[in-house]
């Protein structure tokens, strides 16, 4: 069993209180899976953000694994904004058990309360500016060991 504590560890939760989760956990789906299953595949249709409550994946990008996410991160994210097919695979390692929402369940927040479908958002928003940052800051560093390299 999920329960709200658990859900308050995620970033897309901050600042919401137990009772706001509360209200919306009914509506989420509890999903698992395999390992060698491809939950997300590069390329095709996702309209969900994945929570992974247990198990572990890899982030795979045209056959190059990028990284390895463990329990209490999300993915999945990207998709749900932007609507274009994945920007990569999302692969189990394990087996992974999830929560997910999907856009149909974003819209279902937002009809039953603007505030947490504004504060989820806001927290996609900060989530998503966090991990340009980290991007940003790998490339600069690949490109400082290219630049030694000649």
């Amino acid at each position: 069993m999920i329960t709200l504590q658990t859900l308050q560890k995620y970033s897309l939760f901050g600042g919401l209180t137990e009772e706001q989760i509360a209200k919306i956990l009914p509506i989420m789906e509890l999903e698992s899976y395999r390992p060698e299953t491809d939950i997300i595949a590069e390329g095709s249709p996702n309209d969900k953000i994945f929570f992974l409550i247990n198990g572990e994946v890899t982030v795979v990008k045209r056959e190059v694994v990028l990284t390895k996410l463990g329990t209490g991160v999300t993915f999945g994210e990207m998709e749900v904004l932007d609507v274009m097919p994945a920007a990569a695979t999302i692969r189990s390692l394990s087996d992974v058990t999830v929560m997910s929402i999907s856009n149909k369940t974003f819209r279902e927040i937002y009809n039953m309360d603007p505030k947490i479908f504004s504060l989820m958002i806001m927290n996609l928003a900060r989530e998503l500016s966090r991990r340009v940052r980290r991007m940003n800051d790998k490339v600069v560093e690949v490109i400082k060991q290219l630049s030694d390299i000649r």
